[in-house]
């Protein structure tokens, strides 16, 4: 997870479905629009900017879960702006409008994320082993650990992966490079409670509803509104708060 771990609660802060920047990046996706497959290797690394700016305009247009014509339409408006030929329309108006279709798309993305991710849940709990609790947290031991667990203000040192339930990883200790260290009353309920049900040398599957993970929010652009989420953890130690 680059920056903020997002294991941690998500921040409540307004975080509005905007087009950012879109005319910054509009030459970047002018650019690369219709043209052939490129690869890293054949970029110097002012395109190689350019290129990651195209890629950094999707993460912020990726709530709108644009259709093709949509995406054309977008490059379009992107291209004219560009060229200074844009249609006159009151940034007044449109600015609201955008910013009400992001939320609308993402509802809708996420009413429909939640059926799957019960019925992902729901046969989750039928696996052996597995524990489903009062939460709906469903808790499964790989190998068991010894002696204590961790309390709520301990701070626990572990390996983990995280995967989406169509098996995306969307992060890793192993991919960051690092052991992971976090205190369990600063994290989603979802690892509070499973990790606490853990001890030292153990390794367990945890697998989250969106409601005790980041609900009908989520955590975009990576894990959509009402997503259900699975982590393998090894628990390595624990710190006890002095």
């Amino acid at each position: 997870m680059t920056g903020h771990n997002r294991l941690y609660s998500a921040s409540r802060s307004s975080r509005e479905p905007l087009v950012r920047p879109l005319l910054a990046l509009a030459a970047a996706l002018a650019l690369w629009t219709g043209a052939s497959a490129v690869r890293a290797e054949d970029l110097s690394e002012e395109e190689k900017t350019l290129y990651y700016m195209g890629t950094a305009m999707e993460q912020s247009l990726r709530s709108f879960s644009l259709s093709a014509e949509e995406l054309d339409l977008v490059i379009r408006g992107l291209r004219e702006a560009h060229a200074g030929k844009q249609l006159e329309l009151d940034r007044a108006t449109y600015h609201p409008k955008a910013q009400a279709l992001g939320k609308q798309r993402m509802k809708k993305a996420a009413d429909a994320e939640k059926l799957k991710a019960h019925a992902f849940i729901a046969d989750a709990a039928q696996r052996k082993g597995a524990i489903r609790t009062e939460s709906g947290l469903i808790y499964t031991e790989v190998a068991p650990g010894s002696g204590d667990s961790p309390q709520p203000t301990d701070t626990v040192k572990v390996q983990y992966r995280g995967t989406l339930r169509d098996g995306t990883v969307f992060d890793s200790s192993e991919k960051r490079g690092s052991l992971f260290e976090l205190q369990l009353d600063r994290v989603i309920p979802c690892w509070s409670e499973g990790v606490s049900m853990m001890k030292v040398g153990g390794k367990s599957t945890i697998i989250c509803p969106p409601e005790i993970a980041y609900g009908e929010r989520g955590s975009p652009p990576v894990i959509p509104g009402n997503a259900a989420l699975s982590f393998e953890v090894e628990l390595l130690a624990i710190k006890p708060r002095e």
